[in-house]
């Protein structure tokens, strides 16, 4: 997979001119996976630069009654990346190759010893034998498991039929949608090159409308997290665990050491029963990959950023009731009147106090205080006064000093001056000698700085803020329960407000919106809404 992601896609952060067959790669999203027959394979997403999302490819292609020179364009590009047909074989009947003694996949192509004149058309041969040998569908009993029988049409599950050819690539001139032609209902799309490259059956897909978005991301991520574990053997495993800890015995059995040979002998037997194929364990014991990135990812709790700031500002309307009918008992009552109960909402407001600090282990074993990603925030460096939270999380992360370079408790590093010259080398000092300022932070082209806490931070003389470079940023993952739908009135104002949160610089609740308004209203004064929308 590394040489696929070096030589095929030809992914390089650096460059800005050349890309691979695909054309110039920004990022991509690989997951490896084993079927049921134990064989690995990868689920890769792959964004290219200057791509459209489905939304911006639906307006550019209907605009002014059709854009054809965009529709056109576009088609040309996918019809040339993206094959629907098993390529013509080569008119040399004479032609020997490799490929006439072994399954194509088994080999390396023509082979060096072609001669010059009969390479254009041993390549031809070899490409159509790949195609025909790894992509072509042949139905068997599996595409059909879901049959229920005659009283339904038989279809096979995979939606590859002869019938399905479309044999023109076209746009909907009503809905923007567009459909790649299909030259033959049971091939499977593949890339020449990569099939070329890779000799093993392969897919590819163009994500060009909303739909067939969902239904990717829904199907990468429904394959990639299923059970290799059925729920009945998994419940006799931890039986059988539960029935070799034995009876407990106050006198002799302690709580914690019993809680703690539970845990494990259920984790032993579950992992007992787990079914691995030789190639998953070979994998893992050569320290292959289970996933492949072009970028780096880091955790942002959202509900402790909101729960603080609901704490300063209470918002019940972020928190709407929900309206319960009670029916009468009876036909003859009808003085039942609806009443109002607290909804159950999926992420209650957690408090500041509850959220100011939390327990970790440090390499002695001991129990020490730890500031949460709230608190970093809220009590950061003036230095990054003007970074909204989804930058802070992204480009920064919380550095522990060594010992020599701890600040003094009774130093004058208590002041309220949160960016200390005379801190740990390389912390940035607010100051007019100073390269950084509060607009070019994080933009800075240039050796980075370290900014220092606040005073008042639970770790101000412990640790330090690490500023990234742009091009070493990160992406924010959050962590939490479902985010809140804009397009759901009922959750509008709580979308609103957790945009603010993550979007607007703040440490205090007033810094995002006035008394007088809404969070909604706040919302749009920083992001005003598309009129077109």
């Amino acid at each position: 997979m590394k040489a696929f992601i070096k030589t095929i896609l030809a992914f390089d952060p650096s460059q800005d001119e050349e890309g691979g067959i695909l054309g110039l790669v920004n990022a991509y999203y690989g997951t490896v996976e084993a079927q049921g027959r134990g064989t690995l394979h990868c689920h890769m997403m792959v964004w290219v630069a200057g791509s459209l999302n489905p939304n911006e490819i639906k307006d550019k292609a209907l605009e002014n009654g059709g854009n054809t020179e965009f529709q056109e364009r576009l088609i040309a590009f996918l019809e040339d990346t993206i094959s629907t047909s098993v390529p013509a074989d080569s008119d040399r009947c004479d032609l020997e190759t490799p490929l006439s003694k072994f399954h194509p996949c088994a080999t390396r192509g023509p082979g060096p010893n072609i001669n010059p004149e009969d390479q254009e058309a041993a390549e031809q041969r070899d490409l159509h034998k790949l195609a025909e040998r790894c992509q072509r569908h042949r139905h068997t009993a599996t595409c059909y498991k879901h049959w229920q029988g005659y009283s339904e049409l038989k279809e096979c599950r995979f939606d590859l039929d002869k019938a399905n050819e479309t044999p023109v690539s076209v746009f909907d001139p009503e809905t923007g949608e567009f459909t790649l032609r299909t030259l033959d209902g049971l091939v499977n799309n593949f890339n020449e090159t990569m099939l070329r490259a890779i000799r093993c059956n392969m897919d590819i897909k163009f994500i060009g409308s909303g739909p067939a978005a969902k239904a990717i991301l829904y199907y990468i991520t429904d394959y990639i997290t299923k059970s290799q574990l059925q729920a009945h053997v998994a419940y006799a495993a931890l039986e059988v665990a539960v029935h070799r800890l034995g009876d407990f015995n106050p006198e002799e059995d302690d709580l914690s050491s019993r809680a703690k040979r539970l845990l494990q002998k259920c984790a032993h037997s579950l992992i007992s029963k787990q079914e691995m194929s030789a190639q998953q364990v070979v994998s893992y014991l050569m320290d292959f990959e289970d996933h492949f990135t072009s970028h780096e990812y880091v955790n942002l709790f959202w509900t402790s950023l909101e729960g603080f700031i609901n704490s300063e500002d209470p918002s019940p309307e972020c928190y709407p009731k929900k309206t319960t009918l009670l029916f009468p008992s009876s036909l003859d009552s009808i003085d039942g009147e609806p009443t109002s109960e607290p909804s159950l909402d999926d992420s209650p407001a957690i408090t500041a106090d509850d959220e100011t600090m939390r327990l970790t282990m440090d390499a002695s074993g001991k129990l020490v205080p730890t500031a949460t990603q709230a608190c970093d925030y809220q009590k950061r460096g003036e230095l990054l006064e003007n970074v909204c939270v989804w930058d802070f999380v992204a480009q920064t992360e919380k550095e522990k000093l060594k010992r020599s370079q701890m600040f003094s408790a009774g130093s004058d590093d208590e002041s309220d001056d949160e960016d200390q010259a005379d801190g740990p080398e390389g912390t940035a000092n607010l100051s007019n000698e100073s390269p950084w300022t509060k607009d070019n932070i994080l933009d800075f082209d240039g050796k980075m700085p370290r900014v220092r806490f606040q005073t008042a931070h639970l770790q101000d003389d412990t640790h330090t803020i690490k500023v990234r470079s742009y091009f070493r940023r990160k992406i924010p993952v959050p962590i939490g329960p479902a985010l809140p739908r804009r397009d759901t009135p009922a959750s509008e104002q709580k979308h609103a407000r957790l945009m603010l949160v993550l979007f607007k610089p703040w440490r205090h609740a007033s810094d995002l919106r006035q008394t007088s308004q809404t969070w909604l209203e706040a919302y749009h004064l920083m992001c005003p809404p598309n009129p077109s929308s």
